[in-house]
């Protein structure tokens, strides 16, 4: 459980954690892997969501899921970039969040194993991007103004010693 202080802080930066879905590169399943090479290659993400017609996130792709396909034995072919769709490669099990149901905590722990979380609305409904950097930026948030908005006083006691913060 995250100390009520250091939440608070964090609080005044969420409203910044998200990347909104308009400022996102993404592809939709149906669209030819060719097309998401391109896609990839010019905006040189590692990886991006993938979109349904309904604007739903239903995967992940990256660069390495479109040349796995693309390293044959013996050479490197181009045809899997015309026969196979982006659903035929993309990643399926992936985390996701809401940011009204998603605790900070649950958010921090995701963005331990996931560079960004796919945001969505109570209808799955893709809404942006959580990324681990927006969290590092409101963690360098917090740790250089915790003493502008809180004094720490130092309790000892027999067992241990901790900090209490007074505001």
């Amino acid at each position: 459980m995250f100390s009520p202080s250091i939440q608070h802080l964090i609080e005044e930066k969420s409203g910044s954690f998200l990347i909104p879905a308009s400022r996102i590169a993404f592809v939709q399943a149906d669209n030819p892997l060719y097309h998401a090479f391109l896609i990839l290659t010019k905006v040189k993400y590692s990886k991006i969501p993938v979109l349904d017609k309904d604007r739903k996130v239903v995967g992940l792709l990256s660069l390495t899921m479109i040349t796995d396909e693309m390293l044959k034995v013996d050479k490197i072919s181009i045809d899997p970039l015309n026969e196979l769709k982006v659903q035929d490669v993309m990643q399926t099990d992936f985390d996701k969040i809401n940011f009204v149901q998603t605790t900070l905590e649950t958010q921090l722990h995701l963005l331990v194993d996931n560079a960004f979380l796919p945001v969505v609305d109570d209808r799955g409904i893709f809404q942006g991007l959580l990324t681990r950097r927006e969290w590092i930026k409101a963690f360098n948030y917090v740790v250089h103004t915790y003493d502008n908005h809180y004094q720490v006083q130092e309790i000892k006691d027999t067992n241990s010693q901790s900090l209490i913060n007074t505001k």
